[in-house]
């Protein structure tokens, strides 16, 4: 009997073995590359860039990741270890519980906001002890709030999709104004101006755009973000009291 095929991923492939002790280690490697993303976005990651900021050939980079994808594999899970779980998970707290890890994905993804275009990237698979942790954690919410396996899985997956897409809109949006070299408020304002005057033959999109004129803009995209979360864990608490 024949194993079965796996998928290609950081954490099945057997890391090379070197007879002395090396100069650099993984995290040495992964700690640098997400500093570079933070400083200068994916377009400008590239093995030979990451060894040249570890005073090392990128030959010597090949020793711990085998390629520039599982290297991507290695940062995300890493960042990802920045979402607090809960300690201890009941079923009273699972809104509570929800709420928090939810603003805490958010945050993370706008603290890094390549994170968005590297997870969207095709043919990238994440398996690692993070992302597990965190798959764990909702899991077991959904399951003590009264989910049934199904249902809960389900339910995780929507609300990463949520919490993924909102997040993915605020930080291009983020991009875009550090682009603009204007502080996000002044951006905002000239946004606002101009989409409050190509929404007038349209009056319920042009009453939204006045309605949005004068806030804060961070205050705004926070507010958001919470009234949408709490529409869908409504839902979910309809949901599960139809169990």
């Amino acid at each position: 009997m024949t194993a079965k095929s796996q998928v290609e991923s950081a954490w099945t492939r057997p890391q090379r073995q070197r007879r002395e002790t090396p100069a650099l280690s993984r995290k040495q490697i992964v700690d640098e590359a997400i500093a570079l993303l933070d400083s200068e976005g994916v377009d400008n990651l590239s093995m030979r860039r990451l060894g040249t900021r570890l005073n090392a050939g990128a030959t010597s980079l090949y020793t711990h990741v085998a390629n520039k994808e599982e290297l991507l594999q290695l940062v995300v899970d890493q960042v990802f270890g920045e979402v607090r779980v809960p300690e201890q998970i009941e079923a009273g707290n699972w809104r509570r519980d929800l709420t928090e890890m939810s603003r805490g994905v958010r945050d993370t993804l706008l603290r890094h906001p390549w994170m968005t275009i590297v997870m969207s990237s095709a043919g990238l698979v994440y398996l690692g002890p993070n992302i597990m942790r965190m798959s764990e954690a909702m899991l077991t919410i959904m399951e003590v709030a009264g989910f049934p396996d199904e249902a809960g899985d389900r339910a995780s997956n929507a609300l990463f999709s949520y919490i993924f897409g909102s997040s993915s809109g605020e930080a291009a949006m983020l991009t875009t104004v550090a682009r603009s070299g204007m502080p996000e408020q002044e951006w905002f304002e000239q946004i606002m101006a101009t989409s409050e005057q190509l929404a007038r033959p349209y009056p319920r999109v042009h009453k939204r755009y006045v309605a949005h004129q004068g806030i804060d803009a961070a205050s705004g995209r926070k507010d958001a973000f919470e009234q949408e979360l709490g529409l869908f864990l409504d839902g979910l608490e309809l949901r599960r009291r139809a169990l």
